[in-house]
């Protein structure tokens, strides 16, 4: 089935024979660049101590050699300089349409035998999920996905920062300035509603600071100095002391936030195996902070303060405990870490999280190496750009941030405005119109996010990813859509696909347009590896656009139901439209995006 291959063992098999194989390199077979005519092209240069020829003599040989006993595979081939550029036999192609039918799977690995456990979302409980943690979820889902295709036992996990200043800061400010709101009696949900009284700290302790300056305090003393600040920090020491009043305030606002969290996961399509929380690992990175310190990997300042020193590694010297003994990322991270190989024994750990934290996760590994960790070497950072608006950066300590509550159901709004005003959705009921604005909404803030390099900044603009042409998710879900509708007609006309490829016409053999469609078909497998290995839904999402644009170029010069098509046409190309639809299915799937019977 994969052509590629095929190819290669074509070429293997005409140098052994034409040149001998005692010292036969590595072949290089790829695509025919498009200005070229040919399928698949063979360079020869590293053939040529072997031929003992000129490039253009060798590829000759090599070419006139594999028509000759691969006549099944190769029908033609022509010669640019070293280039031997092979045109594969129209037959070989339908013989892969045929393998594809037989492979409902195709593209998806059994079992790898490798066990990966994937680490994205880590929300703080303080504040609401934004268009930054979309794109978090959405990367962190979609290559969990992905690695499942690839065989390996995925677990997807998520760390809660559930503790720490940042929380305190949340607690404080409702005590001091909410009456007693809750989520029940405001009508807002308990993430916003904690996420609310974050942005009214920083509004008070920027107030604080304005008032210290004025009256002759320097700005960075007032920083530290300013009363609602230190109020904040001694809060988090009572925290840490299981101080009951401060535990159950604590408590009763996580649980809050963690409610609104499951809702914003739901609507966004996303799930987790397990969840961590930084409340229970923070201990257990305490103790290793210790065993490190008794080892002497670690020191202790004047202050009381633990660090690592990492200068002779080229980097800096790292705090793991502060002088009041409270933790910082560093200790639980280190904790979460140990606990979960403990569970686990994952062969590899991928965190998710945005370049911004490069240093801290290259932090992370060295030290658990030098506590004696060799598994560190296998842990992975996914480290992807930050999302930005056109209006710049958002800020959650100033609430300027675009919620992702608010985006979701913008999205699914403004899908239902333009499929309305195309009047695509005129025949559907209420709740039809509804289910498929979710959809599209849905698909196009998830298509527009990954079909970016995860590792570059990227600009959201949700009126561009919406557009039902180019390079979006609702043109690969309309493209979807319009063939589950011929196979409903089809259907109705007691018109049906071929199930295996004895049931083509046997003359009928695919014509260039249909060659090139099955071509990429046939590379769905290797599009799944190659984004396994790179960890980039990009490359799924690439591949569907592509695979969606040449079957909508296709049915425009190749009608299916029309009358006059020929049956042996009419079936033969109902079937590859059937073929496609399942494997832009099965693409889209790796993105996290479902995919509507009818728009």
């Amino acid at each position: 089935m994969n052509a590629e291959t095929t190819i290669k063992k074509c070429c293997e098999r005409a140098v052994a024979a034409l040149y001998g194989n005692t010292t036969m390199p590595e072949l290089q077979v790829s695509k025919t660049r498009k200005e070229f005519a040919g399928d698949y092209t063979l360079v020869t240069f590293p053939l040529l101590k072997m031929s003992r020829k000129s490039p253009e003599a060798t590829a000759q040989e090599i070419g006139q050699w594999i028509v000759a006993n691969c006549p099944e595979t190769v029908s033609d081939f022509n010669v640019i300089k070293g280039f031997l550029n092979l045109t594969l036999n129209p037959a070989f192609w339908l013989g892969c349409l045929g393998s594809l039918m037989q492979t409902p799977n195709y593209g998806f690995v059994c079992d790898s035998g490798r066990t990966v456990m994937v680490e994205y979302s880590s929300p703080n409980t303080n504040k609401p999920l934004h268009l930054g943690h979309i794109r978090n979820n959405l990367l962190g889902y979609s290559v969990s996905k992905i690695l499942e295709a690839n065989g390996h036992n995925v677990m997807k996990v998520n760390l809660v920062n559930d503790r720490g200043i940042h929380i305190c800061k949340s607690m404080l400010a409702w005590l001091r300035f909410g009456n007693g709101e809750t989520p029940e009696s405001s009508g807002m949900k308990g993430d916003h509603l904690v996420g609310k009284y974050y942005v009214e700290f920083d509004k008070a302790y920027k107030a604080e600071i304005k008032e210290l300056v004025a009256g002759g305090m320097d700005e960075e003393s007032a920083k530290r100095e300013a009363p609602i600040m230190k109020e904040a920090q001694a809060m988090l020491r009572k925290w840490e002391a299981k101080d009951p009043e401060v535990y159950a305030l604590w408590e009763k606002m996580n649980g809050w936030v963690y409610k609104g969290f499951d809702e914003t996961y739901r609507a966004m399509g996303v799930s987790f195996d397990k969840v961590y929380y930084e409340s229970n690992t923070y201990l257990l990175g305490k103790e290793l902070v210790q065993k490190g310190l008794d080892a002497g990997i670690f020191f202790r300042k004047e202050d009381n303060s633990v660090w690592a020193d990492l200068t002779g590694d080229g980097l800096d010297q790292k705090l793991l405990l502060r002088g009041d003994g409270t933790s910082v990322y560093m200790t639980q991270d280190l904790g979460t870490a140990v606990q979960r190989h403990d569970e686990y024994h994952f062969g590899d750990m991928i965190y998710v999280v945005g370049n911004e934290q490069n240093y801290h996760f290259q932090v992370l590994k060295l030290i658990l190496r030098k506590l004696g960790y060799e598994w560190a070497d296998n842990i992975f950072h996914l480290s992807y750009g930050m999302v930005e608006l056109p209006e710049g950066k958002m800020k959650s300590r100033e609430g300027t941030v675009v919620d992702a509550d608010d985006l979701i159901a913008e999205m699914a709004a403004t899908a239902r405005a333009v499929a309305q005003e195309a009047g695509k959705v005129d025949d559907l009921t209420e709740e039809e119109q509804a289910e498929i604005s979710r959809i599209v909404g849905l698909g196009a803030l998830k298509y527009f996010i990954l079909k970016v390099d995860p590792k570059k900044t990227m600009l959201f603009d949700p009126k561009e990813s919406i557009d039902f042409n180019g390079n979006t998710g609702p043109f690969i879900q309309y493209t979807y859509a319009r063939i589950r509708s011929l196979q409903r007609r089809a259907e109705a006309q007691g018109i049906a696909a071929a199930t295996t490829a004895g049931d083509f016409d046997a003359g009928r053999l695919p014509e260039p347009k249909e060659i090139e469609l099955i071509k990429h078909l046939t590379e769905f497998g290797g599009v799944v590896a190659q984004a396994g290995a790179d960890f980039s839904p990009a490359v799924v999402a690439a591949y569907a656009y592509d695979l969606a644009k040449e079957f909508n170029q296709y049915y425009h010069d190749y009608p299916i139901l029309k009358e006059g098509v020929a049956e042996a046409d009419r079936k033969f190309r109902l079937t590859l439209a059937s073929q496609v639809a399942l494997t832009l299915n099965k693409a889209m799937g790796l993105l996290g995006i479902e995919m509507p019977e009818r728009m």
